[in-house]
């Protein structure tokens, strides 16, 4: 595999997600700086599928943005918006030009390695899997794993055994191709984000009768995409991209799981990318950020936990910071 430039999608919102865009670019400048693709900001243009106008109001943040080489691009929400916000990377594919090679990050990442150094198979996709078995919830009596999965794959005409890892016992979660979507991947995003359009609203309007009684919400984009990278000839990803989720990425997701449970190097990343006063000034506005970040709350958290000894579920650690009433978000 050679590697070869590509550009890169988040999304920025008004609220929570224009800060952590601004983390993310400044850190993506901070570790890549010969990065030479396009960082493009994915922005919801408001409209009937919105109940508020959904584009960063900071302006100080957009000014930072585009003085860290981000550019800036609106597209339209046909079907979602207010009601499903993950839909956003989804048709916000639509922002990126046709036939480039493209990386969507959920914008709580931050860059901690060369991510241009990366070998991306682009006519390959895959996605992150550093994920829990969130879904399906299988109920008593109710169809299980594979009778759910296999109906899906059946629905968009689909193999479904070669998705099997096999090494996994039957009815075990891990056995069915499962993705987080805070990574993904493939060769052109018009393609990409038509397809996957086109099976989430299926999944969402008419799925299988296996899947009727599944709660979607907030789901949705976890069950279309392990189909979409399948119909694409990808899967789970291989030790070339070990560094997402490791050295390169670090899908942080909430602040205080960050301090809790990240690398040394994640930290290091974050607090050195966010010591600039032109950011410090403006992240200092996000609540939760000023805490954790300048209030040195963060370091109170991570203090609390051994990194080579973590409770064995997220929720055990998320309990444990909100008992200490520093669960800030």
């Amino acid at each position: 595999m050679t590697r070869k430039k590509f550009n890169i999608l988040i999304i920025g919102q008004n609220g929570r997600l224009q800060y952590e865009a601004l983390m993310f670019a400044a850190s993506l400048r901070h570790s890549d700086p010969d990065f030479q693709g396009r960082l493009i900001i994915g922005e919801p243009r408001p409209g009937d599928r919105w109940d508020n106008n959904p584009r960063m109001a900071n302006a100080e943040v957009r000014n930072l943005l585009e003085s860290l080489g981000a550019e800036i691009v609106p597209f339209e929400n046909h079907h979602f918006g207010s009601y499903y916000p993950y839909g956003n990377k989804i048709e916000g594919l639509s922002a990126l030009p046709e036939g480039e090679p493209f990386v969507f990050f959920d914008t709580d990442t931050l860059i901690t390695g060369k991510l241009s150094e990366v070998p991306f198979d682009f006519d390959r996709p895959s996605a992150s899997m550093r994920r829990e078995g969130t879904w399906p919830q299988i109920e008593l009596y109710g169809p299980g794993y594979g009778d759910i999965w296999r109906s899906l794959y059946d629905k968009f005409g689909l193999d479904y055994e070669s998705t099997l890892d096999l090494s996994q016992p039957d009815e075990y979660w891990q056995r069915y191709m499962y993705f987080n979507a805070g990574w993904f991947f493939h060769r052109c995003p018009r393609e990409f984000g038509e397809r996957f359009v086109q099976y989430a609203t299926t999944i969402r309007d008419d799925g299988p009768e296996p899947m009727v009684c599944q709660n979607l919400d907030p789901w949705l984009d976890q069950v279309a995409l392990p189909l979409v990278i399948k119909s694409f000839g990808g899967g789970r990803p291989g030790p070339e991209l070990d560094g997402l989720d490791g050295d390169v990425s670090c899908h942080w997701r909430v602040l205080p799981l960050l301090y809790a449970r990240e690398s040394d190097k994640a930290v290091e990343v974050l607090e050195a990318v966010t010591a600039p006063n032109k950011i410090k000034k403006v992240l200092k506005q996000y609540e939760p950020f000023k805490r954790l970040i300048y209030q040195g709350k963060g370091h109170k958290v991570r203090a609390m936990f051994d990194r080579n000894d973590l409770p064995r579920r997220e929720q055990m650690i998320r309990n444990q910071i909100r008992r200490a009433n520093l669960w800030l978000r």
